[in-house]
C-alpha cells in the first residue's frame, strides 16, 4: 500500500511542533531488520504456544523448551541492526521533536541506532537474574550455559531467567515512568504495533485523553485509530524515508 501524502506531511508538521513528544513501539518496527513480529502473518505464535515459551509458568515448567525457542532469538537480536524507522527516531530526539523512545521490543536495537531515552517495558535481553537469590548475570554467560547445559543455573542451583517480560510478570518500574510522559506529551508517535498487548496498549487513550495528539504507522489497523491524528498506514521503512524528507533530518538510512 502506498503512503498516503498528505498524512505524512501531516505527521511531519505535528512532530515539528513537539515539544513533548513520545514515539511509541511495537515488533513491526523490528521485522525490517530481520527479526520476526508475534502476531503477524508468519508470526512466532502461529506455530509456537505463548503460554509454553513466553511465559513465567511456562518457563517453570519447561526451561530447557523456554531455552530452545528463545536461545535462537536471543543471538539472532544481538546479530541484527537498526534500520531506517529506527535511525530516524534517533534523529527526531537528536533534533528535539522527541523526548525517546517507549518500546516494547526487547532487541535494544534503539539504542544501538543511537536513541538515548529509551524506556524498554517489557525488559531486555542484556542481562538476566536468578529467580532463587536475585544474582544478575550478563547475556552471553546465559547463553553459553544454555548452550551447553540446555538451561542456565546459577551458582546457588536456581534458574536464571533472561530480564525479559513474560506473559504473567509485571511490568518494569518503566512502565510507571512511560504513563508519566505519556500524561505530560503533546504527541505520541505510535510505530509497528497491533496495540492489542496490555497494560502497554493503554498508553495510546491515556495519552489522547491528556490531550496529545497521536499519530499511528504500520501496516494493518489497530483498535485506536480512531483516536488517531494521523494514520500512516503501510511499510514503515517507506514511512521513515518519506518523513524523513518531508521534515528534512538525515539519518534514516538503510
Amino acid at each position: 500500500m502506498k503512503m498516503e501524502p498528505r498524512a505524512v506531511l501531516r505527521a511531519a508538521a505535528l512532530l515539528k511542533e513537539a515539544r513533548r513528544g513520545w514515539a511509541l513501539t511495537g515488533a513491526g518496527v523490528s521485522t525490517p531488520s530481520g527479526i520476526p513480529d508475534f502476531r503477524g502473518p508468519g508470526g512466532l505464535w502461529q506455530t509456537h504456544d505463548p503460554e509454553e515459551v513466553s511465559s513465567l509458568a511456562g518457563f517453570h515448567r519447561n526451561p530447557q523448551g523456554f531455552y530452545a525457542f528463545w536461545l535462537w532469538r536471543f543471538q539472532h537480536m544481538a546479530q541484527a541492526q537498526p534500520n531506517p524507522v529506527h535511525h530516524l527516531l534517533a534523529r527526531l530526539e537528536a533534533r528535539g521533536h522527541l523526548a525517546g523512545v517507549i518500546t516494547q521490543n526487547i532487541d535494544g536495537l534503539h539504542q544501538r541506532a543511537g536513541s538515548r531515552w529509551v524506556l524498554e517495558v517489557h525488559g531486555h535481553t542484556r542481562s538476566g537474574t536468578c529467580l532463587a537469590c536475585g544474582r544478575s548475570y550478563p547475556a552471553a554467560w546465559i547463553e553459553a550455559e544454555a548452550e551447553r547445559a540446555g538451561l542456565a543455573r546459577c551458582a546457588c542451583g536456581g534458574l536464571v531467567k533472561p530480564d525479559v517480560v513474560l506473559f504473567d510478570e509485571a511490568l518494569p518500574p518503566e512502565f510507571a515512568l512511560a504513563q508519566r510522559e505519556v500524561a505530560q506529551a503533546d504527541v505520541l508517535f505510535v510505530l509497528g504495533t497491533s496495540l492489542t498487548v496490555w497494560p502497554a496498549a493503554g498508553l495510546v487513550p491515556l495519552a489522547a485523553a491528556s490531550g496529545a495528539r497521536v499519530i499511528i504507522a504500520g501496516g494493518e489497523p489497530t483498535p485506536f485509530d480512531s483516536r488517531a491524528e494521523v494514520v500512516l498506514r503501510g511499510d514503515l521503512v517507506e514511512m521513515a524515508t518519506l518523513l524523513a524528507r518531508a521534515l528534512e533530518v538525515e539519518g534514516a538510512r538503510a
